[in-house]
């Protein structure tokens, strides 16, 4: 796994987190994040994915959902709805290249999710990437 895999991974931890529990610690999440990753350089790119889904959680959501057919985010499993928040919010917000962005999310799906989630994951990025793209 390369190391900037393994931030994305810790990532995914800490928003998984955060949804099934909404009370956590910020503090203790970036607790979690240091304890897991050895570098600053990484630390720093894991919290700003966890950041930046934070801050752009409902507007994630709401893409999400819109081409997520016949699929709300509370039926989805919890460890796909925080993948593709992550997937998404890379996908949309940063410079990771697209390809990149969707293939990392279904290797953490493949990893966290069932036997379903990679392909799952992997259709509504796509979809994701051939939709319009949010304004700045």
């Amino acid at each position: 796994m390369s190391r900037r895999s393994r931030a994305r991974q810790v990532a995914f931890q800490v928003l998984y987190q955060d949804d099934l529990n909404p009370r956590s610690n910020p503090a203790a999440s970036d607790e979690l994040i240091e304890k897991l990753l050895h570098s600053a350089e990484l630390a720093e790119f894991s919290r700003s994915l966890v950041s930046g889904v934070r801050r752009h959680c409902r507007e994630m959501d709401k893409l999400i959902e819109q081409v997520a057919e016949n699929w709300s985010l509370k039926r989805m499993a919890a460890t796909d709805r925080n993948i593709l928040r992550l997937g998404a919010y890379e996908l949309l917000r940063t410079d990771t290249p697209e390809r990149v962005a969707i293939d990392e999310a279904v290797e953490l799906a493949k990893r966290f999710g069932s036997a379903q989630s990679a392909s799952f994951v992997n259709g509504i990025l796509d979809r994701l990437l051939h939709a319009e793209k949010p304004k700045e």
